[in-house]
């Protein structure tokens, strides 16, 4: 089974945001008049051509509101249960809110993780208004997500420094589990500590090609790391099929491979 840990669904409000510029131009739109309401379809297209059995849908929340609602994922969950994997985002400015929605999209739409991005958000993952949020993650047995690393949009890079702020985190709450998406570089070493030292802690590949991961990354991932790895690809700004047609340059053997592409991520999210 093959689990792709972060994908998005690139709807048009999604896509014009400006921070998006980079990816529409990627994804061959010359405006924002030019992008087309997408089927859910198109997604699961690209997850077909990669033969992903299922992925992580993610919603996105920022400072201005959602950019990509929770209700546009559940709808997907919806429609495919046997394919996605609900990803929500909640409201950081309004900590119970934040917590009220969570609770809802984990046991009226059957939401298994929560998302947020800290850049978007220019707050570190240690900041007090997150810690509501890691508490009813534990109550709810949900893992929460997060971009590690520098960003692709221009915004600061430091709240994605894995150490401190991330370190923090999981000292607080042993029984949380958390997931670094976007490998954490520059600060890749620091992601391998953290998913080293805490046995909650994992990384995601997301947003990088195999032959673009960090030699660090993939010793790890051969030796003793092969349980803390998860493969994602961040679709739509890279199709799934583009990374895994590089994986075979990672060097894996049988186990390695397997819990890379899928087990791991089974066992974090019970896919």
């Amino acid at each position: 089974m093959i689990v792709d840990a972060w994908i998005q669904h690139p709807t048009p409000t999604f896509l014009a945001h400006d921070m998006f510029a980079s990816l529409r131009k990627w994804m061959g739109l010359d405006s924002v008049d030019a992008i087309p309401e997408l089927p859910v379809g198109f997604t699961l297209g690209a997850m077909d051509a990669a033969h992903v059995d299922k992925a992580v849908l993610s919603a996105w929340w920022g400072p201005q509101g959602p950019l990509l609602p929770n209700a546009v994922v559940a709808d997907a969950l919806r429609a495919h249960p046997d394919r996605f994997i609900g990803a929500c985002s909640v409201d950081l400015r309004r900590p119970m809110a934040a917590v009220r929605e969570l609770r809802r999209c984990v046991e009226e739409d059957g939401f298994r993780a929560v998302r947020m991005l800290p850049w978007l958000w220019e707050l570190p993952p240690d900041d007090r208004r997150y810690y509501p949020i890691y508490a009813a993650c534990v109550d709810l047995g949900v893992p929460f997500c997060l971009q590690v690393g520098h960003t692709g949009p221009l915004m600061p890079s430091e709240p994605g420094r894995p150490i401190p702020y991330l370190d923090r985190v999981a000292l607080d709450f042993p029984e949380l589990v958390i997931v670094g998406g976007h490998i954490g570089y520059p600060w890749t070493t620091e992601m391998i500590a953290l998913a080293t030292k805490y046995d909650n802690v994992y990384i995601d590949t997301s947003a990088y090609k195999p032959s673009r991961y960090p030699p660090e990354l993939v010793q790890f991932m051969q030796r003793h790391g092969r349980r803390k790895v998860l493969f994602g690809s961040n679709w739509p700004m890279i199709q799934p099929a583009q990374c895994l047609a590089q994986v075979d340059q990672l060097g894996l053997d049988d186990e390695a491979r397997t819990l890379f592409l899928g087990g791991n991520a089974a066992r974090v999210f019970g896919a």
